[in-house]
């Protein structure tokens, strides 16, 4: 198996998942990359504009599982992990496993659980394992959370530890339409080619098994990243803590998150090695959600994405 493979399949997938999901072409790799990376991501979105959608088209275009989480205020983590229940006929306790025992989690609304439910997420999103009553039990190899936030609504929900954020590789912001992709959901809606009767009338095809995509994801290495490019993506990640504006900057996690991304963004585009336009690109999806401005910066109207973009500015791009 060679990057070929790895580029046919990432194009087919996009392909795939374009015939369900309308637009959104830039979330689609965003959320491909997180996959292929063995990451997390936390998508951001107003509701209706496919966040669930998009996680079940997945989950059915590279043959993995799917469950969905609604967070609540009374969520509990055994509602996530599992319990121990007693079988009164065996005379034993057996194990009744959560839903975080799939491929593809959506963790929908994650900031409405307090901080010990999210917690429940934290040994299972970095150690892909899940301990309940003392027993350890292993997650699949492709086990991907996709958590949601609602932008607009904060009144009761509770703030996601950074500790947590850091272990999302990606913050993927997801957008209304354009008006032309508006219209086309629109003629398609109540229809048999509207986005959820596509997926049921089994319109969308399987590109992967889960054993080739777990093979797939260690061809990523041998994507070509140049010394100097490295360099750079080290300085701008380390520009990040010493920005005048940015309290807490990007740690470690951030720099090996922005490596993977750059290296998937090259292979979704049909490349076997890196520019220095795919860093760039990864820069804000990857460095947004880990840093925290100065409260006076904030107060002035200064936004993340215009941090980065300054920081991009400022480091100089190797030729």
């Amino acid at each position: 198996m060679n990057t070929e493979r790895l580029k046919e399949v990432l194009a087919q997938a996009r392909h795939e998942t374009a015939k369900v999901i309308i637009g959104q072409h830039d979330v689609i790799e965003k959320a491909l990359i997180v996959i292929f990376t063995g990451n997390h991501a936390l998508i951001e979105g107003v509701p209706g504009v496919a966040k669930t959608l998009l996680v079940r088209t997945l989950g059915k275009v590279l043959g993995c599982d799917f469950a969905r989480i609604q967070f609540t205020p009374d969520l509990m983590p055994a509602d996530i992990t599992g319990t121990s229940i007693y079988n009164l006929q065996r005379n034993e306790f057996s194990v009744a496993k959560g839903p975080v025992f799939t491929s593809f989690l959506l963790a929908d609304e994650i900031n409405r659980a307090p901080a010990k439910t999210q917690s429940a997420l934290l040994q299972a999103m970095q150690e892909r394992t899940v301990t309940i009553d003392r027993d350890t039990y292993t997650l699949p190899p492709d086990f991907t959370v996709f958590a949601t936030q609602n932008p607009i609504e904060y009144e009761g929900t509770y703030p996601l530890p950074e500790a947590q954020k850091d272990r999302f590789m990606l913050k993927i912001t997801m957008g209304a339409p354009d008006r032309a992709d508006e219209l086309t959901l629109a003629q398609r809606t109540m229809t048999r080619d509207a986005p959820e009767a596509v997926l049921a009338q089994g319109e969308v095809k399987q590109v992967v098994t889960r054993e080739e995509l777990v093979e797939l994801r260690t061809l990523l290495g041998t994507i070509t990243l140049r010394d100097e490019l490295l360099a750079y993506l080290v300085d701008l990640v380390r520009a990040t803590r010493a920005h005048e504006s940015v309290l807490v900057g990007a740690g470690p996690r951030a720099t090996q998150s922005l490596i993977m991304g750059a290296r998937a963004y090259a292979a979704i585009s049909g490349r076997d090695f890196v520019t220095p336009d795919d860093i760039k690109v990864m820069a804000v999806p990857v460095l947004e959600h880990r840093l925290i401005l100065r409260p006076e910066f904030e107060i002035e109207g200064l936004g993340m994405v215009e941090v980065i973009h300054q920081i991009l500015q400022q480091i100089a791009v190797p030729r």
